[in-house]
């Protein structure tokens, strides 16, 4: 695609390695049914110098919903453990080419923090370019780390965000789940959680913004067309949904890339939304 603030190439995340000037974090997270152990995988092989960011753990670990974002002083403390200090230059992948990697930034980019990138092609695209990888865990670099997280709040939606966008014509929700889900013709992969999706959100499924394996954006005009189709037509403001707020983040990154920053993701997504008995349910 064309060039890009957020997005960074292996070759130019390996000559940042060189210089020491990065911090590197393998935010890898897959669906049940891909049967992938991400954290095992890393284990097996990293980016060298990587530390893994656990999409799971790096979280609200009192909400009912998955992965929720943590509070300020969760992800701060997190963050140090890992040796990311407030002014670092981080890079995140992951073990797709573009899925999970996009979450990760966005919590980022939640908490304030604004030097932050994606590795184009993830691992796959980085072993592909014939980089290094090294096994095993790399030791936690807790001295000097020092992280500042301000929450942004034009970047989070809630489920009284939702509700008023919903009724604001200059607003869209748009739901990143396949069609068949978004209709309610396939069976919710979370117990508790009914089928369908939030009266008057609209689809528009994050791998149609995805080509390749492994995956990558299309190009910026394809992009800027598939979100038009779903009814972005460039002056409404937009919330992302999903099953559990990861999909969510690669329509958000998305729109980053064509210009439209920050947009809000609704963070409990389906799983908060389809579990509660107050809040409508449309299928079809």
């Amino acid at each position: 695609m064309a060039s890009s603030q957020t997005m960074i190439t292996a070759a130019d995340l390996h000559s940042l390695l060189q210089a020491q000037s990065v911090t590197v974090l393998d935010a890898s997270w897959y669906l049940p049914s891909e049967a992938r152990d991400p954290r095992d995988e890393f284990l097996k092989a990293h980016i060298p110098g990587a530390q893994f960011f656990d999409i799971d753990q790096i979280a609200d670990a009192q909400h009912s919903c998955p992965h929720m974002l943590p509070s300020e002083s969760v992800f701060e403390s997190a963050m140090e453990r890992l040796g990311v200090n407030r002014d670092a230059d981080v890079v995140i992948y992951d073990g797709n080419g573009l899925f999970s990697a996009p979450r990760a930034w966005w919590m980022f980019r939640v908490f304030g923090h604004e030097k932050v990138r994606i590795l184009e092609k993830g691992m796959p695209g980085w072993i592909a370019e014939g980089f290094s990888t090294e096994s095993g865990v790399t030791p936690e670099k807790t001295v000097d780390a020092r992280f500042i997280a301000t929450l942004q709040p034009d970047w989070l939606a809630d489920i009284n965000a939702v509700n008023t966008a919903l009724t604001d014509n200059a607003a869209i929700v748009l739901d990143a789940r396949s069609a068949t889900r978004f209709a309610g013709e396939e069976p919710e992969p979370r117990q508790g959680v009914r089928p369908g999706h939030i009266p008057g959100s609209s689809n528009l499924h994050y791998a149609s913004l995805l080509t390749g394996k492994p995956s990558q954006f299309r190009g910026l005009d394809e992009l800027a067309a598939l979100f038009q189709t779903a009814g972005c037509d460039g002056m409404r403001t937009i919330v992302t949904t999903c099953g559990s707020g990861i999909s969510a983040c690669i329509l958000a990154l998305a729109l980053h890339e064509l210009g439209k920053s920050p947009v809000a993701v609704y963070d409990g997504s389906w799983a908060e939304w389809g579990s509660r008995a107050d809040c409508p349910v449309e299928r079809g």
